[in-house]
């Protein structure tokens, strides 16, 4: 199986779901569109697309209040405004080395049991520091969640992490500033447009609490719960993802991974359009 951006409108159990959890019936929808596309045009503030498709990527998330994807489209201006020396102009081709020669961050080929997509970070013994710096991640995550908000049932079902950090020793945990952790959780929390749904951690060593003292005192209730702390205990993490969905580096049935960005990056090339189009949207700059 190959990995493809998959932009096809929700089938039948992804639009029952979308229903009973994010109130996506035909006249929410209706209504939620036309009202957020006219509190945008009232808005002086901020500039967004205002296309069916583009404002759904807001509208869901928000369960179809279009008051509340407002301020999400706000927060997303922000937060692009207060990162502007990182992601002013941010396409694909400026990380590319880092998709293409360090497996750090990867997207598995197939769905889970619940039909979300799966990004894997290999934040332990894979991360050199000196190669790719906190930033560059950062900077790659953004550019991948770009991609994944514009996938109808990504957008409905949700999305899991898994951070292994098999390996990891000082070299990775003085690479992970203060300021990173910051960032990230802020947008996850604040700024990012998608239903992050579970964040695994797997095969952390005893140092991993270093780290995890860095992030804790910014995660809020409603992430916390979405943490799994696994360590080594595969079966910890398939009572979240059954291991008929999972590959054999994490005690799965399917094969090994033997792909890496390398992989998967002519795919985000080809939706680079989409990309440029997001790099134009937020604070208006007049």
């Amino acid at each position: 199986m190959s990995f493809t951006i998959e932009l096809n409108p929700p089938g039948p159990e992804a639009r029952a779901l979308a229903e009973k959890e994010l109130r996506e019936t035909d006249e929410n929808v209706k209504k939620g569109i036309e009202t957020l596309r006219k509190l945008l045009e009232e808005d002086k503030t901020i500039f967004y697309s205002t296309d069916d498709d583009f404002l759904m990527i807001f509208l869901r998330p928000c369960k179809f209040y279009p008051e509340s994807a407002l301020q999400l489209m706000k927060r997303v201006a922000e937060f692009k405004d207060k990162n502007a020396a990182l992601l002013n102009n941010l396409m694909p081709n400026d990380e590319k080395e880092g998709f293409m020669e360090h497996n750090i961050i990867n997207v598995m080929k197939g769905k889970d049991h619940k039909h979300r997509r799966i990004l894997m970070m290999n934040v332990g013994k894979p991360w050199d520091p000196s190669k790719i710096t906190c930033d560059q991640m950062f900077r790659m995550l953004y550019l991948i969640h770009e991609l994944a908000m514009q996938e109808p049932e990504s957008q409905i079902y949700g999305s899991v992490v898994i951070m292994d950090f098999d390996g990891l020793s000082m070299k990775q945990v003085m690479g992970l500033t203060p300021t990173f952790s910051m960032r990230l959780l802020t947008f996850i929390q604040d700024a990012m447009p998608l239903r992050l749904k579970e964040v695994h951690i797997v095969k952390q060593p005893f140092l991993f609490n270093m780290v995890w003292q860095m992030f804790k005192p910014f995660v809020r209730e409603k992430l916390k719960k979405r943490m799994f702390f696994h360590g080594t205990k595969m079966s910890s993490l398939h009572s979240h993802i059954p291991a008929t969905h999972l590959p054999k580096n994490y005690g799965g049935e399917l094969p090994e991974i033997d792909y890496t960005g390398a992989d998967w990056y002519p795919e985000m090339i080809k939706h680079e359009q989409k990309i440029r189009e997001w790099n134009t949207y937020g604070s208006r700059k007049d």
